[in-house]
């Protein structure tokens, strides 16, 4: 299995604490506002050899478990997204950005009902979490995924991100989630991209910019101070 991506340095971090005052965008959780939001850990991104394999994200799955249930112990939601398409899919992505030969795979795959589609049988899911679908890149883009209606019916105001890829889905979610008023935290470990490049730029984009980046140790604590 591939090991972990390597941690945002200090230089980031540092560079990012200083611009704003304080080491952190978010000093507490409290649960019952806020959702844990696992993006696209099926097995179209997670067995080996499928269309849009991304090796990394099995490596975070204990660690996406581990915050899963510290949520719910909590008192807080889970949600899973899943990434899906119909047969047309999303044009601008499928006619322009991969061929036409992986367009047909990948859309093959995140049609619901394909075994492909399914969550990766290793992710701890319990029948009480919220399993949506997403039919663009981001899971908060208006219109793109019933996730921001059903978490706002909750009372949900903050959202914690995970799963794959930090550079894309996972970015993109996060971006649009703090761009229509949810309090965002991309949690460090619990999101995988195919380079440690491409992890580590999105999240010290993310973490100059947009939102916090913490460690899933740190969330689970986090969590544990705010029960009630």
């Amino acid at each position: 299995m591939t090991g972990p991506h390597p941690r945002l340095g200090d230089e980031i971090t540092s560079a990012a604490a200083d611009r704003r005052g304080r080491p952190h965008v978010y000093d507490a959780l409290a649960p019952a506002r806020t959702a844990l939001v696992v993006i696209d850990l099926q097995r179209a991104f997670m067995d080996e050899g499928a269309p849009s394999e991304c090796a990394q994200a099995r490596a975070i799955v204990p660690n996406v478990n581990r915050l899963a249930a510290a949520m719910r112990a909590a008192g807080g939601t889970v949600a899973w997204v899943q990434a899906s398409f119909d047969k047309r899919g999303w044009p601008m992505f499928f006619d322009h950005m991969v061929t036409p030969e992986h367009s047909v795979r990948i859309l093959a795959a995140l049609q619901p009902g394909a075994a492909l589609h399914a969550l990766w049988p290793g992710l701890d899911v319990s029948a009480s979490d919220v399993v949506v679908p997403k039919y663009r890149l981001s899971a908060f883009l208006p219109g793109a995924s019933p996730l921001p209606l059903i978490l706002r019916d909750r009372g949900i105001d903050t959202v914690l991100i995970a799963g794959c890829m930090t550079n894309v889905c996972c970015d993109s979610s996060a971006r649009d989630a703090i761009m229509t008023d949810f309090r965002t935290v991309m949690v460090e470990d619990a999101n995988a991209a195919r380079t440690d490049a491409a992890h580590l730029a999105a999240l010290a984009t993310f973490l100059q910019a947009f939102g916090d980046v913490r460690g899933s140790g740190e969330v689970v604590g986090m969590l544990g101070a705010g029960r009630v």
